[in-house]
């Protein structure tokens, strides 16, 4: 999606390629991904900033899939699934902050951890809810796809979901706890991961969008070589 990676990350800008991505219906999956992790990458590194994102995607896959003339299901299929993998991708950079930051020892408190976690703990729920507000929202025409899809998430699962459970097995020890879910019970998700958490994050993910910008880029040359 390098030519097409939009130069406007706005909400605005964000729905707009969306909807074209959809619209056209080739490599749905990959190219949302790509849009949604460069969108996040934009944000600050908040359950705020991703849920604004999501939802822009949502709206603008949604907007797409009204003009997709061959497989709307399919279409909306694939939309949901990048943006999954890119949340994940979220999901897996605040894991990683998380492990470099407690690897300096008593400089990062547990309190600070907790905190992390309840937030990372609530990123399948604000990507499932999101989804369901925007497809409550929808046509009648998008309505029953966009909704199918968001029930066969719910009941199967999602990456992002996968990931938060890696990271929540990944800390339980550090706890004397059987689950760091235990471990966490009672703190607030009020939404901040806490500004060391935060810019550890941002700046794995910013890596990881980057070279999935560059692979992407490079896959956009042509072969030179003849």
């Amino acid at each position: 999606m390098a030519n097409g990676t939009p130069q406007d990350l706005t909400d605005a800008g964000i729905r707009a390629a969306a909807s074209e991505t959809v619209r056209e219906g080739t490599d749905i999956r990959a190219k949302v991904h790509e849009l949604t992790l460069l969108a996040l990458n934009a944000q600050r590194f908040d359950r705020h900033g991703m849920r604004e994102v999501i939802r822009a995607v949502t709206e603008g896959a949604a907007m797409g899939a009204e003009k997709n003339t061959t497989d709307m299901r399919l279409a909306m299929s694939e939309a949901l699934k990048g943006m999954d993998q890119a949340l994940r991708t979220s999901a897996e950079a605040g894991h990683m902050a998380l492990k470099t930051l407690a690897a300096t020892g008593k400089t990062f408190s547990d309190t600070e951890l907790k905190t992390a976690l309840a937030n990372l703990r609530r990123l399948e729920d604000d990507l499932l809810t999101t989804v369901g507000q925007v497809a409550d929202a929808a046509s009648s025409r998008v309505l029953p796809v966009l909704g199918e899809a968001f029930r066969g998430a719910r009941r199967t699962g999602t990456e992002t979901g996968k990931q938060v459970a890696a990271t929540m097995g990944d800390f339980a020890q550090k706890f004397s706890a059987a689950s760091a879910d235990a471990a966490i019970a009672g703190i607030e998700a009020a939404g901040h991961f806490g500004a060391r958490v935060a810019a550890v994050a941002s700046g794995i993910l910013g890596g990881l969008a980057d070279a999935l910008r560059a692979s992407a880029e490079k896959k956009d040359k042509p072969d030179k070589a003849q």
